[in-house]
């Protein structure tokens, strides 16, 4: 009978465990000191050798010829259990038998001594599965352990484990395995199959893994059984993952980057019509820029292609907005009714990043002319000014104008910022409620949307409105016109900070100028009460008296 590679080449010892080096040398070192513990709970991804490991544990405590903390795996023992056929070695599903009374039969049954083994071995698998009730009996065994009996449980999803079972027992990790260790087993596999391969197809094959050495060898085991001239190919192992070529994705990249949109959409018409995917096409493209990212930054990339090492040139921020724009356009590819109209929207998007880059560079500098323009007409207005402060004839006045991308409501500016000064207080509370619920709304909402209010802050708030700052006047002109924005921004305050406030953007420039006008104005009313009051102080007191002016209050009768 064929028997399956991910059974064919399950590591029977701790040295032929992969990537788990940390886990099998403590392991293997307690066994060849005889610090064997009562109880154990591996948990950690699916496919990365938890059970292995488990197995590999039973033959090594119990092997009368174990060297080194190794088991011999020829020995009766050892044999036995490898074969599942020890009856002091039990693997029991938690999944099938998480009741109370399987629990507690086996309980009942740990209490009696192995027959063949030195040590009676309970293996229980997905162990989160148990119920409260079986937990608590579980417990219970586990407080008064019997001697000679060992319990190793194994989980994938830790958080579901009670404390109590936690504190109870020894702690292993297993981490997802490295796609370079995944790959280089898949070549190990292969060798003793006496089959050829691509390269690039193992490459894929350890993608679509996800760090799950389980995962990858069934994958491997259905491109064997698709290839009939026993070589494992690149079309092959694209046609049963749904992967996207590393070809395609390099030409798909160079013309996106080149602003060749025509091009790229030429390429995305071919990956469709082909089959393949479209969120699995998205993904695979995150994956790309991933491995472009992390080579840019002095990493290694399993990738090597003339077009990936032109790809390179693309500086860090270019990389970081194409990865924002493919992750921004995800959701709708996975979601929507009409994936390949989002990807060609998305395709779109990326060819033209630089220039939005470029219309975001020409709006600061449109701003920076027009802040030049008006210092340049200040600056004419003092220079006519000193030149008539002699002439009686009235001064002419000049209208001065100033260019600003964002249509700002100065007048709900102000009218907040006097509310600011008539209830500090109040005015405090909003602000400090928007500020504490500020990361709780970034995470709420798209992550379009988070990309356009990352580069702003709440600077003033009252319960109507909140006036958000942002560093470029593009992003703020872009809040100003989503009006869904302003609606998600708007329930997410009421629920998290009690008030629903509209949003009200500005650049920090703008900001600042009518904050300091505020300022003045405020600066000049206090004088202007001062000047009266201590002219009325003035008009009572007579003339050579004047120096009792501070001493003397007015009181209305």
């Amino acid at each position: 009978m064929y028997q399956a590679l991910y059974r064919k080449y399950r590591s029977q010892t701790f040295s032929e465990m992969v990537g788990q080096e940390i886990i099998s040398k403590t392991l293997k070192q307690a066994v060849a000191t005889g610090k064997i513990s009562h109880a154990y709970l591996f948990s950690g991804p699916r496919g990365t050798g938890k059970t292995s490991a488990a197995k590999i544990f039973a033959k090594a405590i119990n092997c009368p010829n174990q060297v080194n903390g190794e088991p011999c795996n020829h020995c009766d023992i050892c044999t036995d259990i490898t074969a599942g056929q020890l009856e002091d070695v039990i693997e029991i599903d938690a999944a099938s038998n998480n009741g109370v009374d399987d629990i507690r039969d086996i309980r009942d049954k740990s209490t009696y001594a192995p027959s063949r083994a030195t040590y009676k071995v309970y293996i229980i698998d997905e162990v989160h599965m148990l119920s409260t009730g079986a937990f608590n009996a579980l417990l219970k065994t586990l407080e008064e352990p019997t001697e000679n009996v060992v319990f190793i449980l194994a989980t994938t999803e830790l958080h579901k484990i009670p404390a109590t079972i936690l504190s109870r027992v020894q702690r292993f990790e297993f981490r997802a395995i490295s796609l370079m260790a995944i790959k280089n087993h898949l070549k190990f596999v292969l060798e003793q199959e006496q089959m050829t391969y691509d390269d690039e197809a193992l490459t894929i094959i350890s993608h679509r893994a996800e760090g799950g050495m389980r995962d990858a060898l069934s994958i491997l085991d259905q491109a064997r059984s698709l290839s009939s001239d026993n070589h494992i190919s690149i079309s092959v192992v694209e046609d049963i993952t749904g992967s996207i070529a590393l070809s395609a994705l390099d030409t798909y990249v160079h013309h996106v980057i080149n602003q060749q949109t025509l091009e790229a959409l030429d390429n995305l018409n071919t990956i469709f019509s082909s089959g393949k995917n479209m969120s699995r096409f998205a993904v695979d493209l995150l994956n790309y820029l991933r491995e472009l990212l992390i080579v840019k930054n002095g990493g290694t990339s399993t990738y090597d292609s003339s077009y990936f090492k032109d790809n390179q040139n693309l500086s860090q921020d270019d990389i970081l907005e194409l990865i924002s724009i493919v992750t921004a356009s995800l959701s709708e590819i996975k979601t929507g009714g009409h994936p390949k109209i989002y990807a060609e929207t998305m395709t779109v998007r990326l060819s033209e990043f630089k220039e939005l880059t470029k219309a975001t560079d020409t709006t600061l500098l449109d701003e920076l002319q027009a802040l030049k323009e008006e210092v340049a007409s200040l600056k004419s207005q003092l220079s006519s000014l000193s030149q008539t402060a002699s002439n009686p004839t009235p001064a002419k006045t000049f209208k001065t104008t100033r260019t600003v991308a964002v249509k700002i409501d100065k007048t709900k500016v102000l009218t907040i910022m006097e509310e600011t000064i008539q209830d500090s207080q109040k005015s405090r509370e909003y602000l400090e409620a928007l500020k504490s619920a500020w990361n709780e709304i970034l995470d709420s909402i798209s992550p379009q949307d988070r990309a356009l209010l990352l580069g702003s802050e709440p600077v003033l708030a009252n319960s109507e409105n909140a006036i958000l700052a942002f560093e470029a006047a593009f992003n703020a002109e872009q809040a100003m016109r989503r009006s869904d924005l302003n609606t998600v921004f708007g329930n997410i305050m009421s629920k998290v900070a009690g008030f629903s406030p509209n949003i009200l953007a500005i650049s920090k420039r703008d900001f600042e100028v009518i904050r300091t006008e505020f300022a003045t104005k405020l600066k000049n009313n206090t004088s202007d009460e001062k000047d009266s009051s201590n002219s009325d102080k003035k008009e009572l007191i007579p003339e050579n008296f004047s120096f009792l002016a501070d001493k003397i209050e007015k009181v209305d009768e």
